[in-house]
């Protein structure tokens, strides 16, 4: 396949990038980018662990749930409300959020990031509870 992460236009299979996900992973994450450019990224993600609450400094972000159920808060964890396939979860840059249950397996997104999401920038409200290098790992697509 050739490289459309910055193609002027694109096709992409998000079923097969979903069954490439491995069954296990030792971060909470991996990830597999459709486009990275200035203006914006887009993802395709699987979530292997709960979340602890985090924030990211540069960008909004748009999560489609694509398949399986947890819960997820924005904001406060008062607002901790159950998600399942078909819901969209927006929250702006700086917004502190967390997945703290998986329901049902395997918990996959698609993610579009405005502008551009670096993929260092998760700031955990408890610095404890990782970084960067623990909460995602990138898969070729």
């Amino acid at each position: 396949m050739s490289d459309q992460s910055t193609a002027t236009s694109a096709r992409f299979d998000i079923l097969s990038i979903m069954k490439q996900f491995p069954q296990t992973a030792e971060t909470l994450l991996v990830d597999t980018y459709l486009r990275d450019t200035p203006a914006a990224s887009s993802r395709v993600f699987r979530v292997y662990k709960g979340t602890p609450p985090h924030y990211h400094g540069g960008s909004d972000e748009y999560l489609y749930v694509l398949s399986g159920r947890g819960t997820f808060w924005m904001e406060d964890p008062a607002t901790e409300a159950e998600f399942e396939p078909g819901q969209l979860l927006f929250f702006e840059r700086g917004t502190v959020h967390a997945l703290p249950n998986i329901l049902e397996e395997p918990v996959v997104f698609l993610s579009v990031d405005t502008p551009r999401r670096d993929p260092t920038d998760i700031v955990f409200v408890n610095s404890a509870d990782g970084s960067p290098e623990t909460f995602i790992a990138s898969k070729p697509g």
